[in-house]
């Protein structure tokens, strides 16, 4: 009889709920990012999806040597896994702007950039740059359509660029430009998409090359673009979520041939009526963002999700009777980047056996800097 791949013998030994990785399907995601890419050289996953030093190893180990981050403490985990360059692809403010250059300290071996798209900030890195004695490397955060940060394409981009280049401890390290709001499930609709947002970011390219300026690099998109942005022979791709994978991304964009290689596993906690289950799967263990279905349990009977809150999720299922207060099943989470940072350790699965335990490093905000 044949086994689910997701299945695991040992299931009583390990306490639920919790998070399940699958390396040798994270190493096969990693393969086909590569393979997308046309190499490791234009690629910089980012690595706010798995913070895993295990993760950042496997990519290591296949050639990827650039990486990108949300936090301070995301980019020192890196760091310690001696990854050769990090971009910081959030702009630092406040305490952050002294954190940010002690990583830069810190970590010698690393080449690290940050993001920015504000001349105050750009002026108070210049300064804490100067009073250190480093420098910085700083990428011109662009709106490209989404709307959350960066600056649109157009002359003010042009003089923070310039700024950029011309402030003492500064170093113009290029454009940065995120289309998160870009994930048409149409293939073609998303490409058209993601050429009309690129456009303005290509024209602004040209013209800071025009007026003298060094544009070393383009940072670009993420996972739904990707395989757009890989087209692009001068542009730097920055998948995140291909390397675990999840429910929202395998519905929404059934052209990325990617694995679930991240699980939670969640039991049956109570029978409160009537076809009704109680899983310990609440908003604590799994994403609660956006309607349910917030998780698809595989192999399990068909169930309609009716309650979820801090511990518990609850499912109606005419099947209710069959299952037994403390079964298994296996859920493939909807958003998988935020699952991963409701826990401390992630279980090992190798071969269908619970062998590990990995800690979940990048979850927290500070680690030593």
């Amino acid at each position: 009889m044949n086994t689910a791949w997701y299945s695991i013998s040992n299931e009583d030994e390990i306490a639920s709920p919790a998070l399940l990785v699958y390396p040798d399907r994270v190493e096969e995601n990693i393969r086909r990012m590569i393979r997308i890419a046309g190499g490791t050289e234009r690629l910089r996953p980012h690595i706010k999806t798995n913070k895993l030093p295990e993760v950042i190893r496997m990519q290591m180990d296949q050639g990827i040597t650039r990486f990108k981050c949300a936090t301070i403490a995301e980019g020192e985990m890196v760091a310690a896994c001696l990854a050769p360059d990090v971009l910081l692809a959030y702009q630092p403010v406040g305490p952050n702007v002294a954190r940010f250059v002690r990583l830069v300290q810190t970590f010698p071996a690393t080449t690290f950039s940050a993001v920015a798209d504000d001349e105050g900030t750009i002026r108070a890195l210049a300064n804490a740059a100067v009073t250190a004695g480093v420098t910085l490397n700083l990428f011109l955060d662009l709106d490209c359509g989404m709307h959350r940060t960066g600056i649109a394409p157009g002359p003010r981009a042009v003089e923070l660029y310039r700024l950029i280049s011309t402030l003492p401890g500064l170093n113009a390290a290029g454009l940065h430009a995120y289309d998160g709001h870009i994930h048409d499930t149409d293939l073609a609709e998303r490409t058209r998409a993601c050429e009309l947002a690129f456009g303005p970011v290509s024209a602004l390219r040209a013209e800071l090359l025009g007026a003298g300026l060094p544009v070393p690099a383009v940072v670009a998109g993420g996972t739904p673009t990707f395989p757009m942005h890989a087209q692009r022979s001068d542009v730097e791709c920055s998948p995140g979520t291909a390397v675990f994978w999840d429910l929202g991304y395998s519905r929404t964009l059934p052209d990325l041939d990617f694995l679930p290689a991240v699980l939670v596993l969640t039991r049956v906690v109570s029978k409160p009526g009537p076809n009704v289950l109680c899983l310990d799967l609440g908003h604590k263990a799994v994403a609660s963002e956006g309607p349910p279905p917030r998780v698809e349990l595989l192999g399990a009977p068909p169930m309609r999700a009716i309650g979820h809150s801090e511990e518990h999720l609850v499912v109606e299922t005419d099947r209710a009777e069959e299952i037994p207060v403390g079964a298994c099943f296996y859920g493939i989470p909807w958003h998988v980047c935020p699952t991963v940072a409701l826990h401390d350790e992630a279980v090992v699965v190798r071969e269908g056996y619970a062998r590990a335990r990995w800690h979940v490093v990048g979850r927290t905000r500070t680690i030593t800097i």
